[in-house]
């Protein structure tokens, strides 16, 4: 099931209201890695729906979910949100947070998430803690990150850098990402 805002549903009924035989909006949500998702939200014409999708009637448009994204976004809420920065639908996905029972992994989790991930999605990358065995902490790159030229650097002096500063429980990060496999690196 996802929900959407007051104003996410003003805005998308705005959409809807100015393309002729609009029948509302499809989000789609495939998932990369274990917690990170990409989005695509479309407009959908009558041409744009099939059989399995899974539709539910928002008031002023429907809402189109294919079997997989409905999996993909249980429990989520799509907003409109404005800032200085710009404006746009800002979904929360209860599956993209990452919770350990480890307090070590929740430490090197918290570094990933608020002094990494900003700077990697600034091109199109991503990277997730894996496991921690002992000293160590294994991660994945994604995103433009798989396979890119300089992902060793990032990784030696930014990620393990920022980890070893503020987990001392972690003396080494190691990369278990399969970089030939990568499709789009930065």
């Amino acid at each position: 099931m996802i929900t959407f805002t007051d104003e996410a549903k003003t805005k998308i009924g705005e959409y809807v209201e100015q393309i002729d035989g609009c029948l509302g909006v499809r989000i789609v949500a495939n998932r990369h890695g274990q917690h990170h998702f990409h989005y695509d939200i479309n407009l959908v014409t009558e041409n744009d729906t099939t059989d399995k999708d899974e539709i539910a009637d928002q008031g002023a448009f429907k809402s189109f979910l294919d079997p997989s994204s409905s999996k993909n976004l249980d429990g989520s809420t799509v907003d409109w949100v404005q800032d200085l920065s710009g404006a746009g639908f800002k979904i929360d996905n209860p599956q993209a947070v990452i919770r350990w029972d480890d307090p070590v992994a929740q430490k090197v989790q918290h570094v990933l998430d608020e002094k990494v991930a900003p700077s990697l999605a600034g091109h199109g990358g991503w990277v997730e803690l894996t496991r921690v065995e002992g000293d160590a902490a294994f991660i994945q790159f994604g995103g433009g990150c798989q396979g890119c030229g300089m992902s060793q650097v990032t990784l030696k002096e930014g990620i393990e850098t920022a980890i070893l500063a503020e987990v001392p429980e972690i003396k080494r990060v190691l990369d278990g990402t399969d970089h030939d496999s990568g499709t789009n690196p930065y």
